[in-house]
């Protein structure tokens, strides 16, 4: 055994890696995995360092060894609401509520989530600890087809190739069609980009 939950693991405890994929976007929701991985080794890695057809295939295989996984989803108006980090510590709670068995342990990626259980929280998590990785990538498969479906409701600024973050072509998009409604208001390049879309539409 090895990672950041291999202490937990020795105590024969069920450990939830916890991890989050849109914090940073400009539009769209914000995922938070949450899966519990019995002791072991695994090949999982930041969803960030893999390409889009290995995530997949290794979401498949985190499902398959997982006791349990769950996804938690802050929509882009409660993003707005609330801010970014309480957004993401509220899809995080709601992803722990859907594991079961629950877990007695949490290791997750400097997300310091409300919890009497014992919990790691060190950033950079997900390149230490297999069971934050897993979580990683199933949220971050689980964001991508969110984006892609958002793209079909939503053609012109391009959801499906950067999935809401910031990129040259996200910017021309908000400056040529405006904020559509799954943007985030509070973010400044939204916040700037002149109001165009119609909600009606």
């Amino acid at each position: 055994m090895e990672g950041l939950e291999a202490s937990f693991w020795s105590l024969g405890l069920r450990v939830a890696g916890i991890d989050e994929a849109g914090r940073g976007a400009w539009a769209g929701p914000i995922v938070v995995g949450a899966v519990i991985l019995p002791p072991g080794r695994y090949p999982f890695r930041d969803s960030k360092l893999l390409r889009p057809k290995e995530r997949q295939r290794l979401a498949e295989e985190v499902k398959g060894v997982a006791l349990a996984y769950a996804l938690g989803v802050a929509e882009v108006a409660e993003v707005d609401r609330l801010g970014v980090l309480r957004a993401t510590l509220l899809a995080a709670q709601r992803a722990l509520a859907l594991l079961h068995p629950p877990p007695e342990a949490l290791v997750t990626d400097y997300l310091q989530v409300a919890t009497s259980l014992p919990l790691l929280a060190p950033p950079k998590a997900d390149q230490h600890s297999p069971s934050v990785a897993a979580a990683s990538i199933l949220a971050k498969v689980h964001r991508d087809r969110l984006m892609e479906e958002l793209d079909r409701l939503y053609p012109g600024y391009g959801f499906a190739q950067h999935k809401g973050y910031g990129t040259p072509e996200h910017r021309e998009a908000l400056r040529t069609l405006g904020p559509s409604p799954v943007h985030r208001r509070r973010f400044s390049p939204v916040a700037q980009a002149p109001l165009r879309f119609s909600e009606g539409e």
